[in-house]
C-alpha cells in the first residue's frame, strides 16, 4: 500500500487533484467551527446535549456537528441532496425535464441550474426553520433583523458548499457532494471510538466485530458483479473489415452505491424541518422518527430499496444499451438484437438489484437494531453505525477506484485487484 501511495503521489496530475481535494476540505471543516453572526455557540450546544439519539442528532452527523455550533455550514450538502432528489423524480413525471435529460450535456446542465435554484429555496427553508426552532426554545434570542441576518448567512453556506462539491467534481478526485458528507461523517468517528472505550463489556466486545463485518460486507457486495457476455460480428469500416472479438457488459450488484442511503436520509430530514414551524409536533416527530425508534428504520429500509431500483434505471437504460449494442455490431449470446435484448438486460438488472437493494436497507437498519437492544452509547451508534460506515466504506471505494484509473491511464500498478 506504501508503494501504491508512493505511485500515487509521483503522478502530477494526480497529486495535484489530491492537493486540491485536501484544501477544499479543509475550508469545509474550518467554516464548519466559523458561528453565523450574533449566534451564541454554547446556548446551542446545550440544547443539543441529550438530543444524540433524535433525529437532530442525526442531521448534526451529517453536517459534520456544525449544526450543534449553528454555525455558516450548519445546514451542510443535505438541502442540495434533497433537491436532486426531488428533481430526478419530476424528470419521470414532466415531460418537459424528460425531453431535457435527452438533450445530453446542454439539457443536464439546464437540469443542474434548477437543482441549484431549489437548493437556495430549500436551505432558506430549513434555515427559517432552524432559526424558529431554537428561538422558540430560547437557545437563540435575537431580533426579527438579526434572524433574517442568520438565515441568509446559513443559506449562503450551502450554496457556498455546493460550489465546493461541483470543483471537487471537477478538479479535484471523487464526487464532490459524497465526500463532503464523508468528511462530516469522519469527523465524529474520534467521538464514537472514545464513547466505546468507556463503554460496557458488551459494547466493547460485540460492536468491533458488527463494525469489520459491515466493512467486509459492503466491500464484497461493492465490489461484485454480474458480467453479461458480448460477441461483436465482423463489418465493414469503409474499405477495411474489422475484426470481430468478445468482451462482456459489468453489471455490479449494487450499481446505485451509497447514492439511496443518502438520500433516504436527505428525505427524513424533512420532518423534521417542517416540525421546526409547529413547535406542537415536536414530541411526536421526535418520538416517531427517532432514528432508533421502528417507524424510522422500516420508512429507512423501504426508502432504501426504493431509491436503489430508482437511482439504478436513472443510471442504466436498458433499450439505450441495446441500442448501442446493435450500433457497433455486438449482441448477447443467445438473444436476439434490439427489444429482446433490452427486456433480457431489463430482467437481469432487476434480479440483481433485488439483492442489492436489500443490503443497503440491512446493513442501514440492522445494526442500529443491535445497538438499541444491546444498549450501545448514541455516540457510538451515531459515528459508528451501519450508514455510517456504509457511507465512509462506500465513498472510499469509488475514490479509491477513481485513482485506479488515473495511475492505470500512466502504467503505474494499481491499488484494487
Amino acid at each position: 500500500m506504501l508503494s501504491w501511495l508512493a505511485n500515487a503521489w509521483r503522478v502530477p496530475e494526480l497529486r495535484r487533484r489530491l492537493l486540491f481535494t485536501a484544501g477544499i476540505l479543509a475550508a469545509y471543516r474550518l467554516g464548519s467551527w466559523m458561528p453565523a453572526p450574533g449566534v451564541d455557540s454554547a446556548q446551542i450546544q446545550s440544547f443539543f446535549n441529550g438530543k444524540g439519539g433524535s433525529l437532530l442528532g442525526l442531521l448534526n452527523l451529517f453536517s459534520g456537528s456544525a449544526l450543534s455550533r449553528f454555525s455558516i455550514f450548519a445546514l451542510g450538502i443535505m438541502p442540495y441532496v434533497t433537491a436532486s432528489i426531488i428533481l430526478q423524480l419530476l424528470t419521470v413525471v414532466i415531460p418537459t425535464l424528460e425531453q431535457l435529460q435527452k438533450e445530453g450535456e446542454s439539457g443536464y446542465a439546464k437540469i443542474n441550474q434548477y437543482t441549484r435554484y431549489l437548493t437556495v429555496f430549500l436551505a432558506a427553508a430549513q434555515a427559517t426553520g432552524y432559526a424558529y426552532l431554537f428561538h422558540t426554545q430560547g437557545a437563540l434570542p435575537a431580533n426579527p433583523g438579526r434572524l433574517v441576518l442568520i438565515v441568509v448567512t446559513l443559506t449562503a453556506g450551502t450554496v457556498l458548499l455546493m460550489w465546493f462539491g461541483e470543483l471537487i467534481t471537477k478538479r479535484g478526485i471523487g464526487n464532490g457532494i459524497s465526500l463532503l458528507i464523508f468528511a462530516s461523517i469522519l469527523t465524529s468517528m474520534p467521538q464514537g471510538i472514545n464513547a466505546w472505550l468507556n463503554g460496557g463489556a458488551v459494547e466493547k466486545l460485540f460492536f468491533p466485530l458488527i463494525a469489520i463485518g459491515i466493512v467486509v460486507a459492503v466491500v464484497f457486495v461493492q465490489e461484485g458483479q454480474r458480467r453479461i457476455p458480448i460477441q461483436y460480428a465482423k463489418r465493414m469500416v469503409g474499405r477495411r473489415q474489422t475484426q470481430g472479438g468478445a468482451t462482456y457488459m459489468p453489471l455490479r450488484v449494487n450499481m446505485a452505491g451509497v447514492i439511496p442511503v443518502i438520500f433516504a436520509a436527505a428525505l427524513l430530514a424533512l420532518p423534521q424541518t417542517i416540525s421546526s414551524f409547529a413547535p406542537s409536533s415536536q414530541t411526536w416527530i421526535n418520538t416517531h422518527f427517532s432514528p432508533s425508534s421502528w417507524t424510522y428504520l422500516a420508512v429507512e429500509a423501504a426508502l432504501i430499496i426504493v431509491f436503489t431500483y430508482f437511482y439504478t434505471a436513472v443510471q442504466f437504460n436498458p433499450v439505450d444499451q441495446a441500442d448501442n449494442l446493435r450500433k457497433y455490431g455486438g449482441y448477447i449470446p443467445g438473444i436476439r438484437p434490439g427489444p429482446p435484448t433490452a427486456q433480457y438486460l431489463d430482467r437481469v438488472l432487476t434480479r440483481l438489484t433485488l439483492p442489492g437493494s436489500l443490503f443497503l436497507a440491512v446493513v442501514a437498519v440492522l445494526p442500529s437494531v443491535f445497538i438499541k437492544h444491546f444498549g450501545f452509547s448514541q455516540a457510538t451508534s451515531r459515528a459508528l453505525g451501519g450508514t455510517s460506515v456504509l457511507i465512509v466504506v462506500g465513498v472510499a471505494l469509488d475514490t479509491m477506484r477513481q485513482m485506479e484509473s488515473q495511475m492505470m491511464m500512466r502504467s503505474y500498478e494499481g491499488f484494487l485487484r
